[in-house]
């Protein structure tokens, strides 16, 4: 239907359906709104539920007992809350907040000011609604009113001149002078709109227009009409899209009943919002990161859930095909097991992804087995000796007991897991290799390539990979160093957690990689690298990548990176390096268990397991241990080293041949045995590479072709 949309929507004007059918591909305009809403039957609460769905709310919280559980300690907890005295004195906020330079700087207290008000008036409404207590009304409006009282909701890190000379992401121009609007505006738009929603029975007239005024004044006036301004407004690829248009769309959806005008920033948030969803990778990658990923999508399930309510299903962004089709394919496959993210990026690397009533949600919205699975298996990770808890530890945590989790409750229908742990994604070709999703005991394997033109929150760290086994990165990723006021400028590429210097990749003569965007120059969309291939199966798992595109080939000419996970615990990893002769060949390696360098080898001793790691080298080489020099442009943060270690070889010849096996073992004594069994040959047409483990011999051979060495088939 959308494709008839698309190219035939101009015939389709005056002709009535007998079905609404989401639009999801045309721009919406402010009369497709008018439309779609009755304006003139809301009554407050609607953004979520009405006064009818709210006794099936009330219901729930009374025969579910998971969402009793969640109400309870809700109301347990506001009883702090309650005998909490609203302060009305607003600490002063430092004006470089990222640097820690001054008392201002470095004080939580204008933080925990924002955040303790905005949220204690959010979740005490709640309460009012499902109790009808009019205690709970009063004081979350001492919270609203003090929160509305704050100059401004947007956060200084934000600001002019700290966010001025940042790199801007993908569809933004770089003349961008105006900052007054920012993520954290977005979300306590988005907040303060349910709070609206949800006091209004409660509140007298003049308590109503301070909560609306606050929402016109620090959200709505802020950008409507002023979109040309905003660069968050078109970054389709970054998260800030999804946090913002929903902050602003959620606020004008409150305010219909007092200002009808406002669906053309509904609109608005509908078209921006549909856009960054249609940035998700076709089997649903984020180019930014798990955690970024959680946070755009979260951020926006809730406007679209507003909007298809109120619209009554015609403008339904959960029926976006990106999103429908793979609701929870990104977060369920960088998942790992004990609670772990794949930390690539600036993702953070925390728990698993997604809060459970995002899960919740997308799950029944678009009734994807694989998301019921995954939020089952949430309740496995988070689940203690002695009592459920639901928390979500990820990155961007949700408070327990969140009302949304009564609101968009765990879905009936059953789960089941994908057919394959293993997977690429396609359109930002990140890639995982391993034998299932639960077990510790198995290798995960897990690397990118794709481009270097994220300067927002990628790294240049194209060939990159990591080994996961048994909870522990024997070969791992820096992560984000944490944010300071230089860290989404030029400098970031010259902090190692964000250089190719900082990831397990290559470099000849010192040759780093370079990225696609720099300040205020033009993109460069060749730069990075690309998956060639893609294989999984029951016994092996296999990749091929170059990453040549991503330095200046200057002294690196081509390089192309074959992994192998032979499973469940074998991985080889051959390297084809093309440079000139006499060239210095760095191959470089981080880890986060303990290093033991032998003369050929080195010696990876978890807390559970040791690993061998063997290279397979026709010439003479060396392992050298180095460390970086890592200091952020923070007061407070302390300077740090990083370790890491290097294979060294000196190029003999125009093409170099470097294999690298890891291999668990019992003890040193062990890996000298698999090393003597390890050999290397080739000839005109292919090169093998064999290896014996656990009484049995591994022969892989690479065929040559006329771009390079690949795994035969």
């Amino acid at each position: 239907m959308n494709y008839i949309v698309n190219t035939l929507g101009h015939l389709l004007l005056g002709i009535s359906f007998l079905v609404n059918i989401p639009i999801i591909n045309a721009q919406l305009q402010k009369h497709d709104i008018d439309s779609a809403i009755d304006i003139n039957s809301l009554e407050h609460p609607y953004l979520y539920f009405n006064n009818d769905e709210k006794l099936l709310l009330i219901e729930r919280i009374n025969s579910d007992q998971e969402s009793q559980d969640i109400f309870r300690r809700m109301k347990a907890e506001s009883k702090v809350w309650m005998a909490m005295p609203v302060d009305k004195n607003i600490p002063i906020q430092g004006k470089n907040t990222r640097a820690d330079w001054t008392d201002y700087d470095r004080s939580p207290k204008y933080s925990n000011y924002y955040t303790k008000n905005r949220n204690n008036a959010f979740y005490l409404a709640f309460l009012y609604q499902m109790t009808g207590e009019e205690e709970y009304a009063k004081k979350a409006f001492e919270f609203a009113d003090a929160f509305c009282d704050l100059t401004t909701w947007t956060r200084r890190a934000h600001e002019f001149p700290i966010i001025y000379s940042r790199i801007m992401p993908w569809n933004v121009p770089d003349d961008q002078v105006n900052f007054n609007f920012d993520h954290w505006n977005g979300d306590s738009g988005r907040m303060m709109a349910a709070v609206y929603d949800w006091l209004y029975p409660a509140l007298s007239q003049i308590e109503r227009d301070r909560i609306r005024g606050a929402l016109l004044e620090k959200v709505i006036t802020r950008v409507r009409g002023d979109y040309e301004f905003h660069w968050w407004a078109t970054a389709y690829r970054c998260n800030w899209c999804g946090v913002c248009n929903s902050g602003v769309g959620l606020a004008g959806l409150t305010l219909l009943k007092d200002h009808p005008q406002l669906t053309d920033i509904v609109a608005e948030s509908y078209n921006r919002i549909n856009s960054m969803l249609n940035e998700l990778g076709v089997n649903g990658g984020w180019q930014e990161g798990g955690a970024y990923w959680n946070y755009g999508v979260h951020t926006s399930s809730f406007f679209a859930d507003a909007l298809k309510r109120l619209s009554k299903g015609k403008y339904n962004l959960f029926k976006n095909k990106r999103l429908a089709d793979n609701p929870v394919t990104f977060p369920l496959h960088i998942s790992l097991p004990g609670n772990k993210s794949l930390n690539f990026e600036d993702s953070g690397g925390g728990g698993l992804l997604g809060s459970t009533h995002l899960i919740n949600k997308l799950a029944s919205e678009t009734k994807n087995p694989q998301a019921v699975w995954y939020r089952n298996r949430l309740d496995l990770e988070y689940k203690t000796e002695n009592q459920r808890t639901y928390v979500n530890k990820s990155s961007t945590p949700m408070s327990s007991g969140d009302p949304f989790d009564i609101i968009w409750p765990r879905p009936k229908f059953k789960g089941t897991p994908p057919n394959s742990a293993s997977i690429h994604f396609k359109t930002i070709d990140w890639w995982i290799m391993r034998s299932d999703f639960l077990s510790t005991e198995k290798f995960l394997v897990a690397g990118k390539a794709g481009k270097n033109d994220d300067p927002h929150h990628g790294h240049l760290d194209i060939g990159h990979f990591i080994i996961y086994w048994n909870n522990e990165y024997y070969i791992k990723d820096l992560g984000k160093s944490g944010y300071d006021e230089k860290y989404f400028d030029e400098v970031r590429f010259n902090y190692p957690e964000a250089s190719s210097e900082g990831h397990n990749t290559i470099l000849v003569n010192g040759e780093k990689q370079i990225s696609g965007k720099y300040y205020k120059k033009p993109y460069n969309y060749d730069i990075g690298g690309e998956v060639l291939d893609f294989r999984t199966s029951n016994e092996r798992d296999y990749v091929l990548m170059d990453p040549s595109n991503a330095y200046p080939k200057k002294e690196l000419k081509k390089w192309r990176r074959n992994i192998i996970l032979e499973k469940p615990n074998a991985s080889l990893v051959l390297d084809e390096i093309h440079s000139n002769k006499k060239a210095k060949i760095q191959l470089r390696f981080h880890s986060d268990v303990e290093v033991n360098i032998q003369d050929d080898f080195v010696l990876l001793s978890g807390k559970k397991g040791t690993m061998a790691f063997i290279p397979v080298i026709e010439q003479e080489y060396s392992i050298k241990s180095g460390r970086h020099a890592s200091q952020m442009v923070n007061a407070s943060q302390e300077f740090k080293w990083i370790d890491y270690f290097d294979i060294e070889m000196v190029a003999k010849n125009k093409i170099s041949y470097v294999a690298t096996l890891f291999l668990p073992v019992d003890n040193i004594d062990h890996a000298r045995e698999l090393i003597s069994s390890k050999q290397i040959y080739r000839n005109k047409e292919s090169l093998t590479i064999s290896f014996s483990l656990r009484d049995k011999t591994y022969n892989y051979t690479f065929n040559k072709t006329v771009d390079g060495l690949i795994l035969s088939k």
